[in-house]
């Protein structure tokens, strides 16, 4: 499956709220440390999860105005352990419209949590202060963080100075998409269903959803994915709208070779024609040969699958991310070659075999997929950029050899930065003369649902954000 997925309450478990606001501090600390909000999570227990995942959302979605609160209360920042926990606070009840719980609530457990932990007893005084002033002062407080674009948009100055410098008409509408929520989107397994037979099987189960796109289904309200049903049967994968339209968009105008006609020789006239009357029976065509490169978790790849008939070799350098494909495959009822290989080597794993059509999921900085994930905002650097898009160029380079003349590269990344979409390419097919590009979606931006949308040219209204670039070979 692809994709993450908000917990579907904001506290869907029932242990004591300061422990789970410690839980979430600590996340805030891994996250402040390097470490992303998936990996850190992993290491809290079983029990606290749920809660602290709910908690940990909304505290990163929030956490540029926590911070300016935090800087109005204290100039001086306290040592980690504390300031983990009072931002953790802070951005929980800095609004009331957006607080899970009241904000007496939240303070109490807050000074409660740093009473219960060693590394915080001591200032456990500080933060029952600093919040009680807060409660005090809100309004006023929350007044003087408007000065702050990090505090109003909840990103890096320099993440809003690059979204801004990139899309001068709708930084904004980026930037407030990215602190939606994002909702459980699924990619209907066409093979097993259709999507307007499974939307019928999910409102006489009373589950609300409704199509977007060609296959996919959007839910209400997220719930767990392996409740709902089909779900061990294949009938559908986790996967939002922006990329479902890589399968269809790469297999779109890829033309199904044929292997010409067998005849025996002893069938044939003194002249090299069959006998009048005698037909021929035709072979079957070959399957298109596809790669995709980076292909774990293997959402695409289970695509591809679906939509035509051909032989699919997965890549990844990861090989747990490789089981992954292979689990996800088997649920759904596919297969494909899977190689665990580093695409920037094809000497290691490449069989000579020119491909068809070849899919490159590049890695990027993961800027479109921030309402998924909101610690990637505060992970990045801005030299990720630039690194990142050496990475990308050479993927693009090596790969690019790999196809047929005639055969397609859909090139694509979940980012919303130029220098990993259109830049990109354009610096391509600069130096590649056989490369052309065909009319590709570009940027899409991310959305989050009809009332909030301001892009008018696009139909689905409800998506992350990624780029699509669809290159074919020319020469014969």
């Amino acid at each position: 499956m692809v994709g993450s997925t908000e917990p579907m309450q904001d506290n869907p478990s029932q242990v004591s709220l300061w422990r789970q606001l410690q839980g979430a501090a600590s996340i805030l600390m891994a996250v402040r440390d390097g470490q992303s909000m998936t990996a850190a999570l992993e290491d809290v227990d079983a029990t606290l999860r749920p809660g602290v995942q709910s908690l940990s959302f909304h505290v990163l979605r929030w956490l540029g105005r926590a911070e300016a609160l935090r800087q109005l209360l204290v100039k001086r920042a306290p040592p980690p352990e504390a300031d983990a926990l009072l931002c953790v606070a802070l951005a929980l009840a800095w609004s009331d419209c957006e607080a899970p719980y009241t904000t007496h609530t939240l303070v109490d457990q807050a000074v409660e949590a740093a009473k219960r932990s060693e590394a915080t007893q001591h200032q456990a005084s500080f933060i029952n202060g600093c919040l009680r002033r807060f409660l005090r002062e809100r309004d006023e407080l929350v007044a003087l963080t408007e000065k702050s674009p990090q505090a109003v948009w909840n990103h890096p100055q320099w993440w809003i100075d690059r979204v801004r410098k990139d899309h001068p008409a709708h930084w904004q509408a980026i930037l407030q998409a990215n602190n939606k929520r994002a909702p459980l989107v699924l990619r209907i397994n066409q093979r097993k269903t259709t999507q307007a037979e499974y939307l019928r099987e999910l409102e006489a189960l009373n589950i609300e959803a409704s199509p977007v796109g060609k296959q996919g289904v959007i839910l209400d309200l997220a719930r767990p994915v392996t409740a709902l049903p089909g779900f061990a049967e294949g009938h559908f994968s986790v996967q939002d709208a922006a990329a479902q339209l890589a399968a269809p968009l790469l297999l779109e105008g890829l033309d199904k070779p044929t292997r010409p006609l067998v005849t025996s020789p002893a069938s044939l006239t003194s002249e090299g024609a069959e006998p009048a009357g005698r037909a021929t029976a035709p072979i079957e065509p070959t399957r298109l040969r596809i790669l995709d490169a980076c292909a774990a978790p293997g959402g695409k790849t289970a695509h591809l699958l679906e939509l035509a008939e051909c032989a699919v070799t997965a890549l990844d350098i990861d090989a747990r991310r490789c089981e992954r494909i292979e689990q996800n495959l088997q649920r759904l009822g596919l297969q494909a070659t899977i190689v665990v290989g580093d695409a920037r080597r094809p000497d290691t794993w490449w069989d000579g075999r020119l491909y068809d059509g070849i899919l490159l999921d590049a890695p990027c900085t993961a800027s479109g997929i921030v309402r998924r994930h909101p610690d990637v905002r505060w992970l990045r650097r801005p030299t990720d950029i630039a690194q990142l898009a050496d990475i990308q160029a050479r993927l693009l380079d090596t790969l690019w050899p790999l196809l047929k003349p005639g055969g397609r590269m859909l090139y694509c990344t979940c980012s919303v930065f130029k220098a990993e979409g259109d830049n990109q390419i354009q610096m391509f097919v600069t130096h590649h003369t056989d490369a052309l590009l065909m009319p590709s979606p570009g940027h899409l931006l991310p959305q989050s649902g009809l009332e909030t949308s301001v892009f008018s040219d696009n139909p689905m209204r409800e998506q992350d954000g990624f780029y699509y670039a669809l290159l074919e070979k020319t020469g014969r």
